[in-house]
């Protein structure tokens, strides 16, 4: 049972099972250098993600403590059975669904417009929270900054949402994103290391700056830099300008089926601890067959619609994170007191798949710089995703017991 993540050390915490250190047993290929946070060495520029994992962080993480046993959120009750959907290739997707949650669209001229990542803070909470626009997103990827502080990139394309932020800053990360999914990327800006790459990449003429029509400040009694927010409408109608605006050409699909697959763990309730910064719970709701999301203790919402944030899939996605020493993210005089993290979603890693109510082992799949994440079983099998939108919980490989599962 998940014995490929034994290094992990997952926890089944109704069953009481404690949780010990084992040699990891994963096929996949690591590093075998694993440097500690004193003695990490200093990495130098990549032009591109063909960069072969050298060595990472390792720090302690923190003991799991039981996720809160609490009653889900009222939400309205399923209305039907779907009829049993497959889709494994993107013929099947056809012209009317969407090839990023596999849903089907009532206007399918808006599959026809360019995705746009989108850069949203999530610290600090008293300024940031609630967030505008991430219940609309197809996609969302949660990550690790400097320290364990995370932040979003969520990428938008079948909804349209009336407003989004607070938006940030990029990190390394966005220099993949936006390739993945062929998107337009919207942020507030960078530092200058992370600037070149981004100015530097294959998509820098659908960058979005923060001077360009869409964005503005809300005015609101909070730090200045809490306060960009961004129209997504206004920001297709700039891509029209730059003639931008296009369908994107995926060269890869993910798999998505309606039915339950074979095989997996129960878990009704994910805890995720980046550190002791931010912990994520995702709490399963049979009624609505969604993952219903907390934050730090308290039910996430969207200041939108004011509703809990949920999805159909979450995605614990498993990766080396390195330290580029030449790209400082925050500096006091002359002294860097964070370097930029390199998170390197390319090639393969570990994944865990959380849908209807279980947990499904897997590995994640970057072959091409154009590709998304994809996902396989150790028969070489897609390991599909239930219809509908996606959160991808980005952690570094490095961190100790950061999962935490209820049956």
């Amino acid at each position: 049972m998940f014995k490929k993540f034994a290094s992990f050390c997952f926890v089944f915490l109704l069953l009481g099972a404690a949780c010990r250190q084992e040699p990891p047993t994963a096929t996949l290929a690591l590093p075998t250098a694993m440097a500690t946070a004193e003695a990490i060495t200093q990495t130098t520029p990549v032009a591109t993600s063909t960069l072969a994992p050298t060595s990472t962080l390792a720090a302690p993480g923190p003991t799991l403590t039981p996720i809160p046993t609490t009653t889900p959120p009222a939400t309205p009750t399923a209305t039907g059975t779907p009829e049993a959907v497959v889709l494994l290739t993107a013929a099947d997707f056809g012209d009317d669904r969407n090839p990023l949650t596999g849903e089907l669209v009532a206007d399918p001229t808006l599959l026809q417009r360019r995705p746009i990542a989108v850069k949203i803070s999530n610290s600090p909470a008293q300024y940031v929270r609630p967030q505008a626009g991430l219940s609309q997103a197809d996609l969302v990827f949660e990550h690790a900054t400097e320290g364990a502080i995370t932040r979003f990139t969520a990428v938008i394309y079948s909804q349209t949402p009336p407003d989004m932020g607070p938006i940030r800053s990029a990190r390394l990360i966005d220099v993949e994103i936006p390739a993945m999914y062929d998107a337009a990327l919207a942020f507030s800006g960078s530092s200058i290391g992370v600037s070149q790459r981004l100015f530097g990449s294959d998509f820098r003429s659908r960058i979005l700056r923060s001077n360009e029509p869409g964005y503005y400040r809300t005015g609101e009694d909070k730090p200045y830099e809490h306060t960009l927010h961004g129209n997504p409408e206004l920001w297709w109608e700039a891509l029209d300008d730059k003639g931008e605006n296009r369908p994107p050409a995926f060269t890869s699909t993910m798999a998505f089926a309606s039915e339950t697959p074979a095989g997996g763990e129960p878990a009704s309730e994910v805890n995720i601890r980046y550190r002791d910064f931010t912990s994520v719970d995702w709490r399963y709701d049979p009624d609505t067959g969604r993952y219903w999301r907390w934050v730090d203790g308290e039910p996430h919402v969207d200041a939108n619609n004011d509703q809990q944030i949920s999805a159909a899939n979450v995605v614990v996605v498993f990766a080396l994170h390195q330290l580029n020493m030449s790209i400082c993210e925050y500096q006091v005089g002359n002294t860097c007191q964070a370097f930029s993290a390199e998170i390197q979603i390319w090639e393969e890693g570990d994944a865990l798949i959380f849908r209807d109510g279980l947990a499904l082992e897997a590995t994640w799949k970057r072959e091409n710089r154009s590709d998304m994440l994809t996902f396989w079983n150790d028969e070489g099998n897609p390991v599909p995703l239930q219809i509908g939108n996606t959160w991808f919980q980005v952690v570094p490989y490095h961190y100790t017991n950061p999962v935490a599962i209820t049956p």
